[in-house]
């Protein structure tokens, strides 16, 4: 027997529900986005875009051996090991 999908619900502001109501197939959208976002999570802070004191101290230490730099080609931020070069 195939599980049924379970219904979730969530509230919207006017604006956001003006521009959601415009799209043909809501929940696929809305499921892609989701999932879209899932993947693309930072792994130190999961997505809530703080860190606690222990991970900070963490990224203290690898931020003494990496820099920041950004791509010629494509113009995104990137770290490179300084211990590589």
């Amino acid at each position: 027997m195939k599980k049924k999908d379970t219904v979730i619900t969530f509230k919207v502001d006017d604006d956001l529900l003006k521009v959601l109501e415009k799209i043909p197939n809501r929940s696929a959208f809305i499921r892609t986005a989701i999932v879209s976002a899932l993947e693309n999570v930072c792994p130190l802070c999961n997505g809530t875009g703080k860190l606690t004191s222990n991970q900070k101290r963490h990224w203290q230490d690898f931020a003494e051996d990496h820099m920041l730099c950004t791509c010629r080609e494509c113009h995104e931020k990137f770290l490179v090991c300084s211990r590589s070069q």
